[in-house]
């Protein structure tokens, strides 16, 4: 296996980026790019509309007389107007000066590439990707948000298209196979070379939502018994493409990972030691198999740069990095927080992360399932109420209590819903943790009901008059009690109950806690209502 990948490391270290820079750009397609952007008139050198004095006396020469310089204010600044963070490029653009404008974008970290890029008008960021070099083009392409890869990739010719896959590197192709349509998809493997493609169908194999899916196997590794000597050329001579080299892996003579050691340990070694001299044999890894919310886990508690991946039988497959698990534990907590304010998430497609392209309807579509359940659900709540119009005719005082009552449930619901969906997220508490977190909240609900009773008693006493005023602080203040530890206790218990399931906990949402905690809560004070009433 090592043989494989070194003669194929051994190939792509012939390439020199610097070609890349000083390559023949297609004519043709460079002119037809060149005439889709909308011309725009130049500005003469002087104005003279702009400049014209006032008008004013003529004197005796014919010439305008002006009686005071009149004073141009500036027009008017939009405070909240997002001031345009790369002038200088924009300038380029505007006066398409792409040879610098080239330059410059080759100059810059991807990321802050990929930005200027994302805010271009769509004939622009075709035409700014076909000028950048190979070897920047591939790093820019995959820092660009899913919609405009797509956009990107739809106007550039096939050729260009293979050229851009076959330098991005493995994960990140595999990663825009799998955000692109399947048509599309389809012609991006066609546009693969056979290597490429058995590599990115290798990748694609691994269970969605695995390791496997999002590893890198450009990385570089040594044998145990080789020189500290031989182990250092080796990686000069192989690690060009190897996504990083800061942890260098060691195998045995079957390709098993059998321990790691950082770059700078091996340098500061004797070049005349063996390689098994100074190993400890103390090392992470995970299977490529496993999930990638594990892989974000261990590389949090392990404060790694990157994890190696292996099989079922410990040969090393590749790494994942920390940028990969970052983008991973990012669009997690996108779907936790969508989840948890009752937006659907599709497993297919994720959630949504880019608000100001999404379009109307795929807003309408995962927020509208959600909001109709909802609706039946708050039948159960207005069917509570016609359970006790009785009680309601009798004392109609009561209904200036009831949303404070139910509105306290729902909110103490969905705070401790959020805070144990985030809790359970994390991984701070787990399943075996439900006894004492139930224990836990009905103590810390006790007080924050205690608190908001006696303040709900005081408004019960002056809304009640001299007649009912403490009969009706005494039903207010028992039901904020106990509404207050129902709702907490409902939040709390949600998404241990989802979890059990093997459901999402984040499921739990706000408005789903808070409308079952408005049923309970108008059971709770009408029934305490009419115990106390004797209605």
């Amino acid at each position: 296996m090592s043989d494989t990948i070194d003669a194929d490391n051994a190939d792509n270290a012939a390439d020199d980026p610097a070609a890349d820079e000083t390559r023949a750009i297609d004519a043709a397609s460079l002119a037809a790019a060149l005439a889709a952007v909308p011309s725009e008139p130049a500005p003469s050198a002087l104005a003279p509309d702009d400049f014209s004095p006032a008008p004013g006396p003529v004197n005796d020469g014919g010439v305008k007389t002006i009686d005071a310089i009149d004073t141009v204010e500036p027009d008017a600044v939009d405070e909240d107007e997002e001031p345009d963070p790369f002038p200088e490029l924009t300038t380029l653009v505007e006066g398409k000066r792409w040879i610098e404008l080239r330059r410059e974008l080759s100059s810059m970290p991807p990321p802050e590439a990929a930005d200027f890029v994302s805010r271009l008008s769509g004939t622009e960021r075709t035409l700014v990707v076909r000028f950048l070099p190979r070897y920047c083009a591939a790093d820019v392409f995959s820092e660009l948000p899913p919609a405009i890869q797509d956009e990107v990739l739809t106007n550039l010719t096939n050729t260009e298209i293979r050229n851009l896959l076959s330098d991005l590197d493995p994960d990140d192709r595999t990663a825009l196979m799998d955000e692109m349509p399947a048509s599309m998809t389809r012609k991006l493997l066609n546009l693969l070379s056979p290597q490429d493609l058995k590599l990115t169908r290798e990748l694609l194999g691994y269970p969605d939502g695995s390791v496997g899916r999002i590893m890198t196997p450009n990385i570089v590794y040594i044998k145990e018994r080789w020189t500290v000597r031989e182990a250092l050329e080796h990686i000069r001579t192989f690690g060009r493409d190897s996504e990083t080299v800061n942890v260098v892996y060691i195998t045995d003579s079957t390709g098993r990972l059998i321990d790691d050691i950082t770059l700078s340990k091996l340098i500061m070694t004797d070049p005349r030691k063996e390689i098994q001299e100074i190993m400890d044999y103390n090392f992470i890894a995970i299977s490529a198999t496993e999930s990638q919310k594990k892989a974000v886990e261990m590389i949090k508690k392990y404060n790694y740069f990157a994890l190696p991946v292996v099989d079922s039988t410990g040969v090393i497959l590749g790494i994942v990095t920390v940028d990969d698990l970052m983008d991973i534990a990012d669009t997690h907590a996108t779907e936790d927080f969508q989840r948890i304010s009752a937006i659907s998430v599709m497993s297919e497609d994720g959630p949504i992360e880019d608000l100001k392209e999404a379009s109307a309807f795929l807003l309408y579509k995962r927020r509208i399932v959600w909001l109709v359940v909802l609706v039946f659900v708050n039948v159960f709540s207005g069917a509570a109420l016609s359970f006790f119009e009785d009680t309601i005719a009798a004392k109609t005082v009561l209904v200036f209590f009831l949303t404070l009552l139910i509105g306290s449930g729902g909110n103490t619901g969905s705070q401790s819903a959020t805070l144990m969906v985030r809790a359970l997220a994390t991984g701070d508490v787990k399943m075996k943790d439900w006894g004492r977190m139930l224990l836990k909240e009905m103590s810390v609900a006790a007080s924050l009901g205690g608190v908001m009773a006696g303040a709900a008693a005081v408004l019960g006493v002056f809304r009640g008059g001299r007649a009912d005023g403490f009969k009706l602080a005494t039903v207010v203040a028992i039901s904020m009690f106990l509404i207050v530890i129902a709702g907490s206790l409902i939040g709390m218990s949600l998404p241990f109950i989802l979890k059990k399931f093997k459901k999402d906990p984040a499921m739990a949402s706000s408005p789903l806690v808070a409308s079952i905690a408005d049923i309970v809560g108008v059971t709770i004070y009408f029934s305490v209502a009419s115990v106390i009433f004797g209605i």
